[in-house]
C-alpha cells in the first residue's frame, strides 16, 4: 500500500502577494493568503481543488502581502483562520470582521492538527509581531514553508532537516539590493536579521539541508522584483548544492515560484 502523500504549490510568491497551497492524504490548508479573494479562486481551480474544500487558512505574519485575502476568505468560504496572538492583534483590523467561532490560536513550538496532518509553526526573527514558519507532516512525510525569516538559526535548521519538499525564500542578490535605489534604512531592514534571506544564503541554507537532511525537492519562494531575478537565484542556489556533489535534475529538483500565478507543485 502506498504512503500518503504531502504536497506544496505557491499559488502567488513575492512582494506583491503570497499564497501556499499545501495538501496531505485528506487535509488542504493555505499558508497565508496575500492576493485577492478572485485571485486565489481562480488560482486554486487550476490546482483542481474549490475553496470549500479548504480547511483552514494558516497566517504566518502579518504584513499585508500575506493577509489581502484572508478576510473574504474567510467570510466567503467559513474558513478557520490560524494564527498567533500578536499576528491577530497585529491584523485584525486589516482583515475586517470575521465570525469568531473561526478564530484559531496557535503558538510557535505547540504542534497542532487539521484534518489528521500535524503543523508545527516555529518562530522566526522577520519584523513582524509574532512571525512564524511552518513544518507539516503526515505519516513519516515531512514539508516546510519557510519564507520571511530574517536569519537562519540552528533550531530552524534542525526543523527543516527532516523535510523533503520545501518553499525556501531566496529574496534578493545582496549586490543587487546595496547598488539599487532603495533607501539606506530599507536595504539594512532587509539585510538585517529581521528582513529577507539573500540568494547566497539561501543556497548555503538548501545546500546544508540536501548534504545533512532530506530535502530533495526546493521552490524558491518570495523573490524581489527590484533586487533579484529568478536566473540569479536558481544559479546562486544551484551552485551551492552542486558544489556539495549533489546534482540539480538528477537529485535535486530545484523550481522558482511564480509572482502572478500558481507554480509547479512538489509532491512526495
Amino acid at each position: 500500500m502506498n504512503s500518503p502523500t504531502i504536497s506544496i504549490c505557491p499559488l502567488s510568491s513575492g512582494s506583491s502577494g503570497n499564497s501556499i497551497l499545501i495538501r496531505s492524504d485528506n487535509c488542504a490548508v493555505l499558508v497565508d493568503c496575500g492576493i485577492t479573494g478572485k485571485a486565489a479562486e481562480n488560482e486554486l481551480a487550476q490546482a483542481g481543488i474549490s475553496p470549500e474544500k479548504i480547511d483552514a487558512i494558516i497566517v504566518t505574519h502579518e504584513h499585508i502581502d500575506h493577509i489581502s485575502g484572508v478576510g473574504v476568505m474567510c467570510r466567503r468560504y467559513k474558513i478557520p483562520v490560524y494564527a498567533t496572538l500578536g499576528t491577530w492583534k497585529a491584523m485584525i483590523n486589516s482583515i475586517g470582521k470575521i465570525d469568531t467561532s473561526l478564530i484559531r490560536y496557535i503558538a510557535a513550538e505547540v504542534p497542532f492538527e487539521i484534518s489528521g496532518t500535524i503543523f508545527h509553526p516555529f518562530s522566526t526573527s522577520h519584523d513582524a509581531a509574532e512571525s512564524i514558519g511552518l513544518i507539516f507532516s503526515k505519516d513519516g512525510k515531512y514539508g516546510a514553508v519557510a519564507t520571511d525569516l530574517g536569519t537562519v538559526t540552528k533550531h530552524i535548521f534542525d526543523l527543516l532537516s527532516p523535510c523533503s519538499i520545501a518553499v525556501l525564500e531566496a529574496n534578493h542578490d545582496e549586490i543587487m539590493l546595496k547598488s539599487g535605489p532603495y533607501p539606506m534604512h530599507l536595504k539594512e531592514r532587509i539585510l538585517s536579521d529581521h528582513g529577507h534571506l539573500s540568494n547566497k544564503i539561501c543556497g548555503a541554507l538548501c545546500a546544508k539541508l540536501v548534504r545533512e537532511g532530506k530535502l530533495r525537492q526546493i521552490m524558491l519562494g518570495h523573490l524581489s522584483t527590484d533586487n533579484n531575478t529568478p536566473r540569479k537565484a536558481y544559479e546562486t542556489v544551484a551552485n551551492s548544492i552542486e558544489a556539495t556533489g549533489f546534482k540539480i535534475g538528477d537529485d535535486v529538483a530545484l523550481h522558482i515560484a511564480q509572482r502572478y500565478c500558481m507554480s509547479e507543485e512538489l509532491v512526495d
